[in-house]
This record gives C-alpha cells, sequence and structure tokens, in this order.
C-alpha cells in the first residue's frame, strides 16, 4: 500500500503501457524533437504532463460526469481536438520543401502544440475516471493525498518516457538529416498518422 494506492507497482506498470501506446502524445514528442532536438522534445514531454495533470483533476473533479451528462458539450470537445490533430496533419502533409515546418523549432511552441493535443481528447477524462478506481483501496484512500500520488508518479513516469523517447528519436534524428528524401517522407508519415488521429477521434462515440 504506497498512499492508500492499492497494488503499487501494477499501477506503474499499466502507466508504462499506457504511455508506449502508440497515439497523439508519442507522435508529438518524436515530431517535436526530430524538428527541435532535444529541447524541443522536453519541453513537448512537459506539455503533455501537463495537459495530463490537467485531466487528472478535472478527472477528480467529476468533470467526466459533466461531460456524461452534456453530450453536446463532449462532442464540441471531441471535435475540436480531431479538427485540430487533422489540421496539423494537413500542415505537414501539403508542406513543400523550403517550408516553415509546421512545428516551429522553439521550445515554449512545441510545450504549446503538445499540450494542446492532450488536452483535446476528452475521453482522457472519462479513461482516468475509469482507471483510478481500480487501484484505489476504499479502506486505505487518503482522499487528495492518494490522487496526488498517483498524478505524482504518472508525472514522474511520463518524463522518463519522454526523456528517453527524446534522446532516442534525437539520435536518429541526426542519421536521417543526411538523407532529406526520408526526413521528408517520414514528415508526410507524421501527417497522415495525425489524420487518422484525428479521424478516429471524430469518429468515436
Amino acid at each position: 500500500m504506497f498512499f492508500g494506492i492499492a497494488d503499487y507497482p501494477a499501477f506503474v506498470l499499466a502507466i508504462v503501457v499506457f504511455l508506449a501506446i502508440p497515439g497523439p502524445g508519442n507522435l508529438a514528442l518524436i515530431s517535436s524533437t526530430g524538428k527541435g532536438g532535444i529541447a524541443g522534445g522536453l519541453a513537448a514531454t512537459l506539455g503533455v504532463i501537463l495537459g495530463d495533470q490537467v485531466l487528472m483533476w478535472a478527472a477528480v473533479a467529476g468533470v467526466a460526469a459533466l461531460l456524461a451528462a452534456a453530450p453536446t458539450v463532449f462532442a464540441a470537445v471531441q471535435w475540436l481536438g480531431a479538427a485540430y490533430l487533422a489540421w496539423l496533419g494537413w500542415k505537414m502533409l501539403t508542406a513543400k520543401p523550403g517550408d516553415a515546418p509546421v512545428l516551429q523549432i522553439r521550445p515554449r511552441q512545441y510545450l504549446q502544440q503538445a499540450l494542446f493535443i492532450t488536452l483535446l481528447n476528452p475521453k482522457a477524462i472519462v479513461f482516468y475516471m475509469a482507471f483510478f478506481p481500480l487501484f484505489v483501496d476504499p479502506a486505505q484512500h487518503r482522499g487528495l493525498i492518494t490522487f496526488g500520488a498517483m498524478a505524482a508518479t504518472i508525472a514522474a513516469l511520463t518524463f522518463a518516457y519522454g526523456l528517453i523517447v527524446t534522446l532516442l528519436t534525437h539520435h536518429l534524428a541526426e542519421q536521417i538529416r543526411r538523407m532529406p528524401a526520408i526526413s521528408r517522407g517520414l514528415e508526410k508519415l507524421a501527417g497522415v498518422v495525425l489524420i487518422g488521429f484525428g479521424i478516429k477521434l471524430a469518429l468515436s462515440r
């Protein structure tokens, strides 16, 4: 028992698996590192962490219940997130050699991109509402302290994961930069993937 969290090792393992699942957050980390180097990747990691913290505490506050009670609000946020991902993907897909990069090489913008991508996924709130109770012992629960320990654990694991992804991507990016055609191809692929994520989010009901 760790601060009221039942089976803490299983909780940690579940978060690691969740982080490794391919999704917009991972793509934001990889794209940011490819364009902005280690600074861009770490800034994007911070953006993902901040977005996750907002969604986690929103879930704790019962926002999921509000979204469930107001389908129109949920749908509006869902479509907004889908449109944002699709817009980023289209910009990448239609970019021409010499164009300014879709993800500007400035850490502040990387943080904003990753933050928006994370926040504009309303289903994450529902996920946290469903996920947290699995690891809360009603008899040992300590209220906000337990949720705070969960949030801190997720933040620490996300930072460690983001750092690993950033360093690996940066190493590979150095090799890819010597082959511009491959670099452009990967950017187009990233654009298609982002559009796909947007479509998937829009069609999820």
